[in-house]
C-alpha cells in the first residue's frame, strides 16, 4: 500500500507539472527593494496592496513598490486594511498607517497605549477586524481594541498557531491543550476540547452545510457539528503535504500554502484541481500568507519574494520550459484529444488532462499544419503528408512541404494540397488516402490558396503576388495561368461569408473568382487597419465560428458579423507585448479553435489558452499617488495631493507619480499625459507610470494623465493644477524695483548724455577757441613774420642807407681828405688856402654827418650804443663812434677817414678800446662788437 501510495503520489506530481496554469507574476526581494519573507498581505478600497514584509510594510499600486520602515524597526508579522487605516502587528508592537496630505504612510502606535505591560518576546501574527472592533493576535493573548472609546480588553490565548477566524460572523480561535474557543459578551467560550482541536494547529475554518469545517495543518479535513467532530475526505488525504495557511476563495474552492511544496487548489468537494509549486512559476515552495483581491487574483506571501495568480484571467499558459515540445504551429482538438504540430513535431495528449504531451512517433521534425477532412486528421509536415488515426501516423504523400489540404469536389475523394514546391492531390482509395499526382507546370510555394471550383483555384505568394490557374479536367497540369503582382508584403489569402479576400500590408482586398478585379474593401480596412492597433500577423479565418483573427502589438482582434444586420464588429483582448512579441516566426501566428470559446495561441515555449466566457470588462481608476518637487540636484520633498500646489521658481523639477491598481499579468497598463501650460499635447502611450518636468518656468498648469488598461480608457482621468511661482528676481517688488532702476538709469543715462553732450558742446567750443587762438596766433604769427619781413627790409634799407651814409660819408672824407692833402702840399699857403683847408676840417669832422650816421645806425641795429654804454660806462662819444664803426665791421683803414684821423691813430684808438672792455689779449675787439 505503501508503495501504491507513492506511485501514486509521484504520478500525481509529474501529471500536474504538465497542465495549464493561471497566468503567475512573481516579484523578487529586487523588485520590491524588501526582504525575502512575506508574513501577510492585505488591500485597500483604493485597491492597493499592502505586505508585511518581515522588517517593512509594503505598498504596491500596480506599477511601483513603496517601502515603510516602524519608528522603532522590529519584524512585521501582520496586515489588515479597513478604511483608510492599514494595521499592522509586529514585535512587541501594534497600530495603524494613515496615509498624510503628501501620500506617505505614517504611523500612530496603538500598543503604547495599553495599560498592561505586552509579554516577553510577544509577536502578533494575525489582525482580524470585526465591526468597530479589531482584534490583535499573539502567541500568548488576543488585544480587543474598541475603534470608538479607545479602550482594551485583554484575552489569555495560548497558542501554537495565531490565526483568528471569522465563520458567520463569529470569531474562532484556538488555545493549545485547551481546545477551539469563541468570544461572546467580550469572553472566550469554549467550543470543542477535542483531541484534534487542542493539539493540533488549526489554519483555517469554515462553514460547509450549517457546520464547521475545520482545516489543520496535515491537510486534514474535520467537519464539527454542534457536538461531533467527523473526517471530511479530501485528495489531500493522499498527499503528505504540511500546510501553512489556507483560504476559501469567493468561488468556494479552496486554497492551501504548504510549507515545502507550494499551493494546493481543491475544489469545493475537496477535489485536487492543481498543485503550483516553484517547478510550475513560483518564486518559492514555502507559502507564508495567502490573500484573494477584489479582482479575485490570488496573492501568496512567500519565504522568498510574492507571486500573483491570475485565477478569473481568461488566458492559462502551458510553459514549456525544457524546449520539450517546442514552437506550437497549430492545433487540434478531435475525438476527446488535444494536437500540437510544432517545429519537433506532432505531439498529443488527452484534452483537459494533466498528463504530459507524448509525440507521435515518425512524426519528428516541422509540422505546419493539422486539419479534419471526413472524421480524418491530416498533419501537413516538412517531410510531407500524414495521416493520424488512433494517436499513430501513416504518411501518405511525400511530396514534402504540405501546408494545406482543401477537399475537392462532391465525392469526398480527391484533397488539393499547397506545397512547398506547388500543388499535389490525393486520393482516397477504399479507406485509405495515397498521392495521386504532382499538378504539373506550377512550382510555386501555394501555401494560401483558395478553391474556386476543381480546376479554378486562386494562389497567393508573398513575394510573387496573386496566381490564377486553371486546371485541366484530369487536374494533372496547368493549362492557363494569370499573375497580378503582389500590391505589398505580409499578405495572405482568406475566405471570409463566402467571399474571397487578400490582406496585404495596408489594407484588405476583395479578390474575384477570375482575378480581373482586385479592389479595397473599405469596410474591413478600416477595422483591421485602424491607427493604434494595426495588425502584425496574417489574417487567421475560423470558419466554424464566423470570425476573423488577428494580433497587433498590444493583444488579439477577431472580427464579426451581425446575422441580423450584417453589420461588422471588433473584439479587442489585450495581451502584452511581451507575448505578442513571442508568437513565433513573423507571418505563422496562430490561434486555433479547441472547443465552443476557447482558443490555443500558439508561442515559441508552448502555448497560451484564451476562454473568450471569460472576457470581461472593468472599470479602471488612475490616481496620481505622489507629487515630489526639488532644485537641480534631485527631487527631495513631497507635495500635498489635496489642493493645488505653489512650487518656488528653485524647486521647479516636479515628478508625477500616477497608477492604476491593476495586477493581471496579460492586461497590459499604458500610460498618456500633457501639461497645459506648455506641453498642450498628449504624449505618446508609455509603459512608464512617472514623469519628471525639469526646469519649468514661472506660470499656471494643469497637469492631466489618462491610461489605457488593456485596449480601454481608464474612466477618469487624473488632474492635478499646480502653480510655478515667480524667482525671486521677477516677483512684483522686484519688478518695481527695476522699473524704477530703469527709470532712474534713463535720468543718469540723459544727465549722462546730456553732461557728455555739453561737455562735448564745450569742448567744441574750447576746440573752437582754441582754433580760433590757433588761427589769431598764425595770423599774428604771420602778421609777425610780415612785420619782420617788412622790418627786415626796413632794416636792410636802413643798412644800404647806413651803407650808403657810411660810403658816402667815407667817400666825402676822403675826397675832402684828398683835396686836403693836396692843399697841404702847396707850399705857400695863403689866407683862402688856409680858409678851405679849415672848412675841410670841419666838413670832415662834422656833427652833422655823425648825427645822420648815428640815427642810421640805431635804425639798424636798434640800442647796440645804448647797450654797450650801458655795460661800459666809461666810452666816449668818439669811443662809441668807433665802436659803431667796427659793428659795422669797418677796417681801421676805413675808419681813419671817417673820423679824420691817421690809420695809426685808428689803431692806437682801437687799442685804448680793448683796455676799456678789459678784453683778453686773445679776442679780438671787432668779434666782440660784433657778438654783442
Amino acid at each position: 500500500m505503501r508503495l501504491l501510495l507513492a506511485l501514486f503520489i509521484v504520478t500525481v506530481h509529474f501529471s500536474l507539472f504538465a497542465q495549464e496554469l493561471p497566468p503567475i507574476q512573481n516579484f523578487t526581494p529586487k523588485d520590491y527593494n524588501g526582504e525575502y519573507q512575506n508574513w501577510a498581505i492585505s488591500q485597500s478600497i483604493t485597491k492597493k496592496i499592502y505586505v508585511a514584509n518581515h522588517s517593512t510594510l509594503l505598498e504596491f499600486d500596480g506599477s511601483k513598490w513603496y517601502n515603510y520602515k516602524l519608528p522603532n524597526p522590529s519584524i512585521i508579522r501582520s496586515v489588515k486594511v479597513s478604511g483608510e487605516k492599514i494595521y499592522t502587528g509586529s514585535y512587541r508592537e501594534f497600530g495603524f498607517w494613515t496615509k498624510d496630505v503628501t501620500g506617505e504612510l505614517q504611523y500612530t502606535s496603538l500598543s503604547e497605549k495599553l495599560k498592561d505591560p505586552l509579554s516577553e518576546d510577544e509577536e502578533f501574527w494575525d489582525i482580524l477586524i470585526m465591526d468597530n472592533w479589531v482584534i490583535f493576535l499573539s502567541l500568548d493573548r488576543l488585544y480587543i481594541y474598541d475603534q470608538q472609546d479607545q479602550s482594551f480588553k485583554i484575552i489569555e490565548a495560548n497558542s501554537a498557531k495565531a490565526k483568528l477566524h471569522l465563520v458567520n460572523n463569529k470569531v474562532y480561535f484556538q488555545k493549545i491543550g485547551e481546545g477551539l474557543f469563541t468570544i461572546e459578551n467580550g469572553e472566550p467560550v469554549l467550543v470543542n476540547n477535542h483531541e484534534i482541536l487542542a493539539n493540533q494547529p488549526l489554519i483555517g475554518i469554515y462553514q460547509r452545510k450549517n457546520q464547521l469545517l475545520i482545516l489543520t495543518e496535515e491537510g486534514k479535513f474535520y467537519q464539527h457539528d454542534s457536538e461531533a467532530l467527523t473526517t471530511w475526505p479530501t485528495d489531500m488525504d493522499t498527499i503528505n503535504a504540511k500546510l501553512y495557511n489556507s483560504l476559501r476563495l469567493s468561488d468556494g474552492s479552496f486554497m492551501l500554502g504548504s510549507i515545502s511544496n507550494g499551493l494546493y487548489h481543491l475544489s469545493p468537494e475537496g477535489i485536487l484541481i492543481r498543485n503550483i509549486n516553484q517547478a510550475k512559476g513560483l518564486n518559492n515552495n514555502t507559502v507564508l500568507s495567502l490573500f484573494e483581491d477584489f479582482e479575485g487574483n490570488l496573492w501568496l506571501g512567500l519565504d522568498n519574494g510574492v507571486s500573483v495568480l491570475n485565477l478569473n484571467s481568461p488566458f492559462s499558459e502551458y510553459v514549456d520550459k525544457l524546449g520539450n515540445i517546442g514552437l506550437v504551429y497549430s492545433a487540434l482538438n478531435h475525438d476527446g484529444f488535444l494536437y500540437l504540430g510544432t517545429n519537433q513535431g506532432l505531439f498529443f495528449r488527452k484534452i483537459d488532462s494533466t498528463e504530459n504531451f507524448k509525440l507521435i512517433p515518425g512524426t519528428e521534425g516541422q509540422v505546419w499544419n493539422l486539419q479534419v477532412i471526413d472524421q480524418t486528421i491530416f498533419c501537413g509536415h516538412n517531410s510531407g503528408t500524414f495521416v493520424i488515426k488512433n494517436n499513430r501516423a501513416s504518411l501518405i504523400s511525400s511530396f514534402p512541404g504540405t501546408w494545406r489540404l482543401h477537399p475537392l469536389g462532391k465525392s469526398g475523394k480527391l484533397i488539393l494540397q499547397g506545397n512547398h514546391n506547388g500543388l499535389s492531390i490525393l486520393e482516397k482509395k477504399g479507406d485509405s488516402w495515397a498521392l495521386r499526382n504532382v499538378i504539373e507546370d506550377f512550382s510555386i510555394s501555394s501555401r494560401f490558396f483558395e478553391v474556386i471550383d476543381s480546376v479554378n483555384i486562386i494562389i497567393n505568394h508573398e513575394q510573387k503576388g496573386l496566381y490564377h490557374l486553371t486546371l485541366d479536367s484530369a487536374m494533372q497540369r496547368v493549362e492557363e495561368l494569370k499573375n497580378k503582382e503582389p500590391l505589398n508584403h505580409s499578405s495572405n489569402l482568406f475566405r471570409f461569408k463566402e467571399q474571397l479576400f487578400y490582406k496585404t500590408f495596408t489594407g484588405i482586398y476583395t479578390v474575384d473568382n477570375h482575378l480581373e478585379n482586385v479592389v479595397i474593401d473599405s469596410a474591413l480596412t478600416d477595422m483591421i487597419f485602424t491607427k493604434d492597433e494595426a495588425p502584425i500577423s496574417i489574417i487567421i479565418p475560423d470558419s466554424v465560428d464566423q470570425k476573423l483573427w488577428f494580433f497587433t502589438k498590444n493583444g488579439v482582434k477577431y472580427i464579426t458579423q451581425s446575422t441580423l444586420s450584417g453589420k461588422l464588429s471588433t473584439t479587442n483582448i489585450s495581451m502584452p507585448t511581451s507575448l505578442t512579441s513571442n508568437l513565433g516566426v513573423s507571418g505563422f501566428e496562430n490561434i486555433s479553435r479547441v472547443k465552443n470559446d476557447r482558443y490555443l495561441i500558439g508561442s515559441s515555449n508552448g502555448y497560451v489558452s484564451l476562454n473568450l466566457n471569460k472576457v470581461s470588462s472593468q472599470d479602471h481608476q488612475i490616481v496620481i499617488n505622489h507629487i515630489g518637487f526639488g532644485d537641480y540636484t534631485k527631487i527631495a520633498s513631497k507635495a500635498s495631493l489635496e489642493e493645488s500646489g505653489k512650487f518656488e521658481h528653485t524647486n521647479n523639477n516636479i515628478t508625477f507619480d500616477y497608477s492604476v491598481p491593476e495586477y493581471d499579468k496579460y492586461t497590459e497598463v499604458r500610460y498618456q499625459y500633457n501639461l497645459s501650460g506648455i506641453y498642450d499635447e498628449w504624449s505618446e502611450w508609455s509603459n512608464n507610470s512617472e514623469i519628471t518636468f525639469t526646469n519649468l518656468p514661472f506660470g499656471d498648469y494643469s497637469f492631466n494623465v489618462r491610461a489605457k488598461v488593456g485596449n480601454e480608457l481608464t474612466k477618469n482621468m487624473a488632474s492635478y493644477n499646480f502653480k510655478v511661482l515667480r524667482p525671486w528676481f521677477l516677483s512684483n517688488w522686484a519688478l518695481l524695483i527695476y522699473l524704477l532702476l530703469i527709470i532712474l538709469l534713463f535720468v543718469v543715462i540723459h544727465r549722462i548724455y546730456k553732461l557728455y553732450y555739453k561737455k562735448k558742446q564745450e569742448s567744441l567750443i574750447v576746440k573752437n577757441e582754441k582754433e580760433l587762438e590757433r588761427r589769431k596766433l598764425q595770423e599774428k604769427e604771420r602778421i609777425a613774420q610780415l612785420m619782420n619781413e617788412k622790418l627786415q627790409d626796413e632794416i636792410e634799407n636802413k643798412n644800404r642807407e647806413l651803407a650808403i651814409s657810411t660810403m658816402s660819408i667815407l667817400k666825402k672824407n676822403k675826397f675832402l681828405f684828398h683835396i686836403k692833402s693836396k692843399l697841404n702840399s702847396v707850399s705857400e699857403k695863403d689866407r683862402n688856402i688856409k680858409s678851405v683847408i679849415k672848412d675841410i676840417d670841419k666838413n670832415i669832422n662834422s656833427e652833422d654827418d655823425w648825427k645822420f650816421f648815428e640815427d642810421a645806425f640805431n635804425n639798424a641795429d636798434k640800442d647796440f650804443l645804448r647797450r654797450i654804454k650801458q655795460k661800459h660806462e666809461g666810452l666816449t662819444n668818439n669811443d662809441l663812434r668807433l665802436c659803431a664803426y667796427l659793428r659795422l665791421n669797418l677796417s681801421s683803414k676805413e675808419i681813419a677817414p671817417l673820423i679824420n684821423i691817421s690809420v695809426k691813430s685808428v689803431e692806437m684808438k682801437r687799442y685804448r678800446l680793448r683796455k676799456k672792455f678789459n678784453l683778453p689779449h686773445q679776442d679780438n675787439l671787432t668779434d666782440y662788437i660784433l657778438n654783442f
